[in-house]
Formats: structure tokens, C-alpha cells, sequence
């Protein structure tokens, strides 16, 4: 079995960037093969790490209901959808990639993410370590992407919605009783130096802080030139945040 990361959030709080540059280091320290599974429908992972998903899970989906494709006999529903869904891997150096896009029907996402959970249940034996980058906020976890995570890593900025919203996610995956192995806080965009007032809400969330990775000129460059994240070179001070991060999950 690899080694299952997952990156949640709320939106906006620099989640995707996070898995890009987890991704990044995991390439870069001879990790792979690798697979990154994009559970977000707003579809932004694979432009990070330069790997374009030409099909995602729900195109397949939607494809297969308004084709109403004859399922060959002998094959239930779920398993010819389990074999069609491998169309939708991008294939890449040391990193494949799945993505789930859009669902079926407007804001309904709820068929894909079972489909994408088994479909990523079944490949996730054929790699060393799979990434995951969560749909923002908190309805993901009720649908249960994947069945075993060993590293949760809920992200904020330093921010206090931003702490309060990984709080309530920290509070679900207890409620759910999720099957994951650690749970950890990063925090991006984040100054040396907190304020007071986010020291003290930090203290009571009861998650330890993995690591904090400082604001980035070059990351913003990256993404207004639409260079992938994997690019950055290794003096770039948030892929030396996120090594060291890593390196303290013993996950490097």
C-alpha cells in the first residue's frame, strides 16, 4: 500500500500550490512513480504540476450517460465505468494524474466522487505515494474520496476564517471516524512572526503545526507566465519551507 497525502482546506488559501509543491519534492527526492488526484471540480492541480488533464472523471461520465453506451455482458455499470475511467490518466514522467471535474448535472458531484473513490482505490496499489487535493471546504469528507489516509495536512493562511474553517473540518473527521493515520496544519502566506490572536486560536485547535511557508513572488510569477509549480528551482524559500515540513511528517 503507497503512502496516501491529503491537502484540505477552505478555498483560497493556497491548498492546490501546497500539493503541487508536495508533489514537486516527492519527484524531486526519487518518490516516484507518483499519482495526484485532483478531487476538486474547479480543476486546478494538473496546470500546477504541468501535467494537462485532457479528460477528467466526470467528461467520462457525462460522455457514458448522454451516449447511453451499451455495457458489454456480463459487466455491471460501476465495473465498465472502472475500466473506461482509465481514459482519464494523464501519464507523465514518474507522475500520472487523475482529475475529477465536473459532475453529471449542475453542483451535483456526489456520482463522480464514488466513482473516483473506487477508481483510485484500485490504482493506488501501483504507486509508492498518492496526493491528494481536496474539493474546498468540508462536503468532501462525507463523500470519502478515499478510503485510508495516512497524512491529512489541513491548510490555512494566516488568517482567522482560515483556522476556524480547519478547525470545523478537524471536528468532522472525528465525527466521521475517517480513517486517518496524522493529522497536521500548514500554514501558507504565512509572515515569520503571527499575531498574538492567531498564536492563541492556534494553540487551542488542538492540531499540531507542521510548518509555516512564507508569501512568494516567484509562485505568483509562476502562475501569471502559467509555469508549473514543479519548475520552481530549489532555492525558491516555499519549496524549502515544504522539504523541511516534509522531512518533519517523516514523509521525506
Amino acid at each position: 500500500m503507497g503512502v496516501r497525502i491529503a491537502v484540505g482546506g477552505k478555498g483560497g488559501v493556497g491548498k492546490t500550490t501546497l500539493a503541487a509543491l508536495i508533489v514537486r519534492e516527492l519527484l524531486t527526492s526519487g518518490k516516484g512513480p507518483i499519482l495526484a488526484v485532483d478531487a476538486d471540480p474547479n480543476t486546478n492541480l494538473p496546470e500546477a504540476v504541468g501535467l494537462p488533464a485532457e479528460r477528467t472523471v466526470g467528461s467520462i461520465l457525462a460522455q457514458f450517460i448522454d451516449d447511453k453506451i451499451d455495457i458489454p455482458s456480463g459487466m455491471t455499470k460501476e465495473s465498465f465505468l472502472q475500466v473506461k475511467m482509465h481514459g482519464a490518466v494523464a501519464e507523465g514522467r514518474g507522475l500520472d494524474l487523475v482529475a475529477m471535474g465536473r459532475g453529471e448535472g449542475p453542483g451535483c458531484y456526489c456520482y463522480p466522487n464514488l466513482i473516483l473513490r473506487g477508481f483510485v482505490e484500485d490504482l493506488s496499489g501501483n504507486y509508492p505515494y498518492v496526493v491528494i487535493d481536496n474539493e474546498a471546504g468540508m462536503e468532501h469528507l462525507s463523500r470519502r474520496t478515499s478510503e485510508r489516509i495516512d497524512h491529512m495536512i489541513l491548510v490555512s493562511d494566516p488568517a482567522m476564517r482560515g483556522l476556524r474553517s480547519v478547525r470545523r473540518i478537524h471536528e468532522l473527521i472525528r465525527e466521521l471516524k475517517l480513517d486517518v493515520g496524522r493529522i497536521s496544519l500548514v500554514m501558507m502566506q504565512a509572515p515569520d512572526a503571527l499575531p498574538p490572536e492567531l498564536e492563541k486560536e492556534l494553540q487551542g485547535l488542538g492540531i499540531p503545526l507542521a510548518g509555516l511557508v512564507p508569501p512568494d513572488s516567484e509562485i505568483r510569477s509562476y502562475d501569471l507566465e502559467q509555469k508549473p509549480i514543479r519548475e520552481l528551482p530549489n532555492t525558491n524559500p516555499a519549496v524549502q519551507a515544504v522539504r523541511e515540513i516534509l522531512r518533519s511528517l517523516e514523509i521525506l
